[in-house]
């Protein structure tokens, strides 16, 4: 997610696996936190003297930091349990060193979340992810054809708000306008269908925009409550929070963009259109490092869900048509492709959130048990892309020869 129609559309194809794919104020600064400006004790810099691993994780890093001129990089990997290394590098604004417990923006890490909750609920028997969405979203074109699923795997055929170029140039002008769900959907309500619900695939931001509204219909609970309850406290992840405003939870990670063609700040510009309320999320690395491990290996759901994570129901879609140009349906195969909330590629699952001066990669390995989560943020000289995919590439390539990262 970027502010400019060349950066939205360079991001939507890195989150759809062709290289896949959520006012404020000086007064946001003072955000709420723990006294002394630390949001979790427990993330902190690896002390103990660092392994082979471990020492090569930071290496790769410094590096990593030059040649891409970093401003910082946060990241935290572990093999199964055991940590490996946590580190922070550079500098989160002049004279303020980048930490591991730095909160920044974790984007689409809300739709892994999301995804397991549905899952969660399937199991219950709370809904049925077949079910159409009409009872609950009746304001939806082609409500009696579009299903749980078909939302939560991306094959509605809905647009995307994100690359529609009128949406962008409201956004451009306005980073700080605060976005209600149904101005965000009148985007992809303006346009005809790529294709008939669940017949191709399609990224849209709407899917899950629609998808967190039918949920809180269904349960009667926010999504923010939900996804607590069924995903992120069992987790254990306490630093992992919806915000309804763009303050960011202290120590908070700046961002810096050239998006609109100067290099500013961009930490507090307002996230509300990355996706609904309640889903909008900041975190740290450790808390995604977790995440990662929890979703990435099924913790929390079945045998069988776990497949339904893995394929929805999406590999071989992703056909260009005369209605759906190759650049919107992108092929989806065994190798890489979107699942119930998160990205398949190789035998890696992952999200990759980038947005507003924010990168971000939580990735898990299940045969090593590894798992990834990197942040980093932006100089006036950095390349374009999602630079944490670079960093966990090269951690990847490093500690997992075998099995190489490509998001």
């Amino acid at each position: 997610m970027r502010h400019t129609h060349r950066n939205r559309a360079a991001l939507l194809a890195a989150a759809l696996l062709a290289t896949v794919l959520p006012a404020g104020t000086a007064a946001a600064h003072a955000s709420s936190g723990p006294p002394g400006g630390h949001g979790d004790r427990d993330c902190v810099r690896t002390r103990h003297p660092l392994d082979d691993r471990g020492r090569q994780v930071v290496e790769i890093a410094r590096k990593a930091q030059r040649d891409l001129k970093l401003k910082a990089v946060l990241l935290r990997v572990t093999d199964g349990d055991r940590e490996v290394v946590t580190d922070a590098l550079g500098e989160s604004m002049t004279g303020v060193p980048a930490e591991p417990d730095m909160h920044f923006r974790a984007g689409s890490v809300a739709f892994a979340h999301i995804g397991t909750t549905l899952l969660r609920l399937v199991e219950q028997g709370r809904v049925d992810l077949d079910a159409t969405v009409e009872p609950w979203l009746p304001e939806v074109p082609r409500a009696k054809e579009i299903t749980l699923r078909m939302l939560a795997n991306n094959t509605s055929g809905l647009h995307d708000y994100v690359t529609d170029p009128k949406f962008g140039a409201e956004l451009t002008a306005a980073p700080f306008r605060a976005w209600t769900p149904d101005e965000l959907l009148a985007f992809p309500f303006s346009h005809d269908f790529w294709y008939d619900p669940g017949t191709n695939w399609s990224y849209s931001h709407a899917n899950y925009l629609l998808l967190e509204r039918a949920l809180e219909r269904i349960t009667g609970q926010r999504i923010d409550r939900l996804v607590e309850e069924q995903v992120t406290g069992p987790l254990g992840l306490r630093n992992t929070r919806n915000g309804f405003t763009p303050e960011i939870p202290r120590p908070a990670l700046h961002a810096f963009t050239s998006d609109r063609g100067l290099y500013e700040e961009s930490t507090f510009w307002n996230p509300s259109w990355t996706t609904g309320p309640g889903a909008v999320i900041t975190s740290t690395v450790c808390d995604m490092a977790r995440s990662a491990r929890g979703i990435g290996s099924g913790e929390l759901i079945s045998r069988r869900s776990y497949r339904t994570l893995l394929d929805p129901g999406t590999v071989g879609l992703g056909v260009p048509t005369a209605k759906c140009p190759a650049d919107i349906c992108l092929k989806q195969t065994e190798a890489k492709h979107f699942g119930l909330g998160v990205i398949v590629a190789g035998t890696w699952l992952l999200q990759n959130p980038s947005f507003s001066g924010y990168a971000a990669i939580q990735a898990y390995l299940p045969s090593k048990r590894l798992s990834l989560a990197v942040s980093t943020t932006k100089t006036a000289d950095t390349p374009e892309g999602n630079t944490a995919e670079v960093v966990a590439e090269r951690i990847a390539a490093a500690l997992a020869p075998e099995y190489p990262l490509s998001p």
